[in-house]
């Protein structure tokens, strides 16, 4: 048995059966075939609120870019979200989308000034990460280069655009609706999974770092 199983067993026992199945339900709802990135949001509150939005709907990861600016977390906004989210950080555009390419994404630009793809028409299919840009000056010109999707949000109003935090729940909402609707393979690996319940449950350990240390020498 290895060490995460054994430290999983171990940290299990400090959780009631209630949160155990609490967990287990959210898990088994996770995908990490869709992500979304948010390049040098300004606003806490606009990222913190697009994260909340990855963990109501299912969405594992989220990429943060730094190049301007810094990513800061808010438990008022977040509600505690940002526990249950992998939040990943970069510092630059290109980086993080080599490193996304990497992983198998196809990078989704999101942008009312294209006509590229309506949101009811986007194929679920693909494994995509949704790029969301700043608040007044959207996306960066690297992104618009290496996009292989614009995405859209029809309209029919005067404004042309949502707050980007309304943008990305709606968006969010639609796609992880659609793939559980559809034939798609949009589920977790059993590995993924035992990662995350890991993760989950020292999440929802009180007084973790004590338990972590009579753990550590007991296995000494």
């Amino acid at each position: 048995m290895d060490k995460t199983k054994i430290l999983l067993d171990y940290l299990s026992q400090f959780l009631t059966d209630e949160r155990k199945v609490q967990l287990n339900k959210v898990i088994d709802q996770r995908t990490n075939h869709f992500a979304v990135a948010l390049e040098n949001i300004y606003q806490p509150h606009n990222s913190n609120a697009v994260i909340r939005s990855c963990d109501c709907f299912g969405i594992q990861d989220c990429h943060v870019i730094e190049t301007i600016n810094e990513f800061r977390f808010s438990k008022n906004v977040s509600k505690g979200a940002t526990k249950w989210v992998n939040v990943h950080r970069h510092k630059g555009t290109t980086q993080a989308i080599s490193a996304l390419r990497r992983e198998g994404y196809q990078i989704v630009a999101t942008t009312p000034h294209t006509d590229d793809c309506n949101l009811e028409d986007f194929d679920v299919s693909k494994k995509s990460v949704f790029f969301f840009g700043a608040e007044k000056r959207g996306l960066s010109q690297t992104v618009l280069n290496e996009a292989d999707v614009f995405l859209k949000i029809p309209m029919v109003g005067h404004t042309e655009s949502l707050n980007i935090s309304v943008s990305a729940a709606i968006i969010l909402q639609h796609v992880s609706r659609m793939i559980r609707e559809e034939n798609i393979a949009w589920q977790l690996t059993t590995e993924e999974k035992e990662i995350l319940r890991l993760s989950f449950t020292k999440s929802s350990t009180k007084r973790l770092d004590d338990h972590l240390k009579v753990f550590e020498k007991s296995i000494i």
